[in-house]
C-alpha cells in the first residue's frame, strides 16, 4: 500500500506539464492531489490533438481529482483560497504579472496558511526583465540555455527538440524542492516558498558545457571547426540504417576492445594511434575509420560484438523498441495501469522507487471538473450553492 505521502493534500493549480508532473510524483506515493483548472480545462488536455487517447494528459495528470474553477472571479479566488487553507502544498506556474493580477503571491498566501509549501515554477524566474515572459520547455529549457546549440551539427540549424523533455526534468527538480521544504517544516512547523524555472533547469542540465564556458573554454568551437570529431563519443550508422552511440569515457583503456570488436586489430599498431594524445590529433581520420567499420555490419551484429567486448555503447532505440524494452519493464519504468481502455493499459512510472513501498497503480486522469461537487462539499458547500456557482460560471462540473 502506498502511504508515504498519504497525509498530504496538494493543490495543483499549475498548467501544462512541469508543475503538474511534480504533483503526479507525489500522487504516485499517496498524496491527495486536487487539480484546479479553468472551466474549459487545462490547455495541456489538447496536446494530443485528434488522437483518441489523450496520452499526454493521462501521463502527467493521473491519480488526482479535478475541480473546474475560474479563480479570476472574486468568488472563484475565494474558493481557491479556501482550498489553500487546508493544503500542505500549492503548485503554481503563473507569471509574475499574473501573480500580481490574481493576488496570489506568496506573501499573501502565507498569511492564511503559514504551514503551506508554496511551489512555483516559471519560464525564466520571478525577477529580471523576462519574469513576465511566456515560455515552454522548447524555448525556456532548450533554446535559451544552449542545449540546442551544443547538440546541433556543424553548418546545420538546430533540430526542434521533442516537447516535454525539459518539463519532466524540471518536474523532478520542483519535486525535490517541495520535499526539502516539507522536511524543513517537520522540524520547524513553518512552510515556505520554493521555486525553479525551465531556464534554471536547462542551464543545470547543460552544466558541463556551460561550466566549460565559465572556465574559458568554448566546447562548440571544435564542433564548428571540424564537426563532432571525437571518435570515442560519437554516433555511427550501421549497414541496416540503425545507429550506435559510443561513450568511451576511458578511451585508451577501452580502445583496444573497440578495435577488436570491429574486427580491426591492426588499428592498434597504426602509427597514427600509438597513444591517446596522438590518436586525438588524428581524430578525424579515426572517426572515419570507425564509421566505415560500422557501415559493414548490421545493428544486431554490432550489438552482439560491443556487448561481448564490454565497450560502453547503446543502440539508438526507436520509440517502438522503448515501449517493449524488457529491461525497462523488468525495472518498473513502464507499468500497467488500472484501465482496460486500448491505448492506456500501460504508462510510465515515476522514475525512482522506495524499496519497501510500491507506487500507486496509475489511475486515469480526471475529466474536466469531474470532482467539483465532491471537493466543494468537503469545503462545506451544499448542492444548491454549487448549482448557483455553476450557473454563475464560477465552477464547472459534468
Amino acid at each position: 500500500m502506498t502511504t508515504s505521502l498519504a497525509h498530504l493534500r496538494v493543490i495543483d493549480a499549475a498548467s501544462f506539464l512541469a508543475g503538474p508532473a511534480a504533483a503526479t510524483i507525489m500522487s504516485d506515493y499517496g498524496a491527495d492531489v486536487i487539480k484546479v483548472e479553468p472551466l474549459v480545462g487545462d490547455g495541456h488536455r489538447r496536446l494530443s490533438g485528434s488522437h483518441p487517447i489523450d496520452y499526454t494528459w493521462q501521463l502527467t495528470d493521473r491519480n488526482r481529482r479535478s475541480i473546474a474553477l475560474d479563480f479570476g472571479t472574486e468568488e472563484g479566488r475565494r474558493i481557491l483560497l479556501e482550498l489553500i487553507d487546508g493544503a500542505d502544498v500549492l503548485l503554481l506556474n503563473l507569471r509574475a504579472d499574473q501573480l500580481r493580477r490574481y493576488r496570489l503571491g506568496y506573501e499573501i498566501v502565507r498569511e492564511r496558511n503559514p504551514r503551506l509549501v508554496y511551489a512555483h515554477i516559471s519560464g525564466y524566474g520571478l525577477t529580471g526583465h523576462d519574469a513576465d515572459r511566456r515560455a515552454f520547455d522548447l524555448t525556456g529549457f532548450f533554446a535559451r540555455t544552449g542545449v540546442m546549440d551544443v547538440v546541433r551539427h556543424r553548418d546545420h540549424a538546430p533540430a526542434p527538440p521533442a516537447g516535454g523533455m525539459g518539463d519532466h526534468v524540471t518536474a523532478m527538480s520542483l519535486f525535490g524542492a517541495i520535499m526539502l521544504a516539507l522536511y524543513r517544516r517537520e522540524r520547524s512547523g513553518i512552510g515556505g516558498m520554493v521555486s525553479t524555472s525551465l531556464a534554471a533547469n536547462g542551464t543545470w542540465a547543460n552544466g558541463l558545457q556551460v561550466g566549460a564556458m565559465l572556465a574559458g573554454l568554448d566546447p562548440t568551437a571544435r564542433r564548428d571547426a571540424e564537426g563532432h570529431s571525437n571518435p570515442f563519443t560519437n554516433v555511427y550508422r550501421t549497414r541496416d540504417g540503425r545507429f550506435v552511440m559510443l561513450a568511451l569515457a576511458l578511451p585508451w583503456k577501452e580502445w583496444p576492445a573497440l578495435a577488436r570488436a570491429l574486427d580491426h586489430p591492426e588499428w592498434l599498431d597504426d602509427p597514427r594511434f600509438p597513444d591517446l594524445s596522438t590518436a586525438m590529433s588524428n581524430r578525424v581520420a579515426l572517426r572515419e575509420m570507425i564509421n566505415e567499420a560500422f557501415a559493414t555490419i548490421d545493428a544486431d551484429e554490432a550489438d552482439r560484438r560491443l556487448r561481448a567486448a564490454g565497450v560502453p555503447y547503446s543502440l539508438v532505440a526507436r520509440l517502438k523498441d522503448v515501449v517493449d524494452d524488457p529491461q525497462l519493464i523488468a525495472n518498473g519504468a513502464i507499468v500497467a495501469t488500472d484501465s482496460k481502455e486500448a491505448g492506456y493499459q500501460r504508462t510510465l512510472a515515476t522514475p525512482f522507487a522506495l524499496a519497501d513501498e510500491p507506487q500507486r497503480i496509475p489511475k486515469r486522469a480526471p475529466a474536466i471538473g469531474a470532482d467539483t461537487r465532491e471537493v466543494m462539499a468537503e469545503l462545506g458547500y451544499d448542492e444548491a450553492e454549487v448549482q448557483r456557482l455553476i450557473a454563475a460560471g464560477v465552477v464547472g462540473a459534468p
